[in-house]
């Protein structure tokens, strides 16, 4: 039984009520998991989930900045960031940017490591880059990217032997679906 994983679970479940609950804390919980997420991935052979975890580290710090200070289009200066819908003019770009990251890690991981999931483990960072960034900009639909790309992720877990990161993407994949309905009032409300 691996202790990161433990770990890493626990500040998970945290992370998790703070997601849910849009408390803006949820960024600096995203510095402390993706550090130790890091040496995990890596010991199981998850290189390019290794690899998200840095950009999970620069994001937090968008996220951080954004829900603070929020950006200069979506809303009026000092107010927090609202939760909004995704602008449908951007699915074209996020779909371009999916496809890069996907086809070019997946191709890194094929010539240059022992990997032995390089599709799923390319496909599941490169939707976890759509989906951290929309949630960074408070867009509602980013709970859709997280049900699907959570549910793969519990699977993909539980085949490399992180049983305890396993059940927390299952867990993930449930509140993916309260998440929703959630920051459906939450928006309603604002």
């Amino acid at each position: 039984m691996d202790p990161l994983d433990i770990i890493s679970t626990a500040i998970g479940l945290v992370y998790l009520f703070q997601e849910y609950k849009a408390i803006k804390y949820l960024w600096l919980t995203s510095i402390i998991m993706p550090a130790i997420d890091i040496f995990k991935y890596y010991d199981h052979g998850l290189y390019a989930d290794m690899g998200i975890n840095v950009y999970y580290l620069f994001a937090a710090v968008y996220g951080w900045i954004i829900w603070n200070h929020g950006h200069k289009h979506d809303q009026k200066e000092g107010a927090p960031l609202p939760i909004s819908h995704f602008k449908k003019k951007m699915l074209v770009q996020c779909v371009a940017i999916f496809l890069v990251l996907f086809f070019s890690i997946t191709w890194i991981l094929i010539n240059y490591t022992p990997s032995t999931v390089p599709w799923w483990d390319s496909f599941t960072t490169s939707m976890s880059v759509i989906g951290l960034w929309m949630l960074a900009r408070k867009y509602i639909e980013q709970w859709f990217i997280w049900l699907f790309v959570d549910a793969i992720y519990c699977g993909l877990y539980w085949y490399k032997d992180l049983p305890f990161t396993a059940v927390l993407y299952g867990i993930y994949t449930i509140i993916a679906i309260i998440g929703y309905r959630h920051w459906s009032k939450m928006m309603n409300d604002q």
